[in-house]
């Protein structure tokens, strides 16, 4: 695509523009990652707040009538419950990118659960799905990517943003669920 810019900036006679466009696209770049970098710390501040109070436990406790039923394989009480938990809550607020500590620490503990460093367990599958499309009641990110570009109803994505995850997450689990049917076979 940039050779194509390129190549079509000369051929119209005013290549400054495509010049102008990468550094505009650099700047916001930038932006966008700052306000990440911002945003992550204070999080996994707030998981280790929760972790020490005790309030991940409570969450996970909460979350273990379903989160047991999609993970089997997992020890009640296990670690990696407790970091899928922090991980399906950060992705529930719409904090994708915040949720990344916590899945790389799921996907350790898995990792270790299942012993074969070759192949992925059930449980590595379905938490994979899950974080990928993850089901969101509030996109924060996309919210405040709509503040900031000066969208007049920022808060009009998210009934939409609602319905597409927890389709998106409901076929992925149906899809996982097939998936280890036919391993089984």
């Amino acid at each position: 695509m940039l050779v194509i810019g390129i190549v079509l900036s000369l051929a119209g006679g005013d290549p400054s523009l495509v010049t102008s466009a990468a550094m505009d696209a650099g700047k916001e770049a930038v932006n966008i990652a700052l306000t990440m970098c911002a945003v992550v710390p204070i999080w996994c501040g707030m998981m280790k707040i929760a972790e020490k109070t005790g309030l991940l436990n409570a969450l996970t406790r909460l979350m273990y009538p379903i989160i047991g039923r999609l993970f089997p394989e997992i020890p009640a009480g296990h670690a990696a419950l407790g970091h899928i938990s922090a991980n399906i809550a950060a992705n529930i607020f719409g904090l994708g990118w915040a949720a990344t500590p916590s899945g790389i620490a799921a996907m350790e503990s898995l990792s270790e659960l299942n012993g074969h460093r070759d192949t992925a367990s059930k449980s590595m599958c379905m938490f994979m799905v899950i974080n990928m499309s993850s089901v969101q009641l509030i996109t924060v990110s996309i919210l405040a990517y709509r503040l900031e570009y000066g969208s007049l109803s920022p808060e009009a994505v998210v009934f939409p943003g609602i319905i597409a995850t927890t389709v998106s997450t409901a076929v992925g689990i149906v899809c996982v669920k097939l998936a280890e049917r036919c391993v089984r076979r």
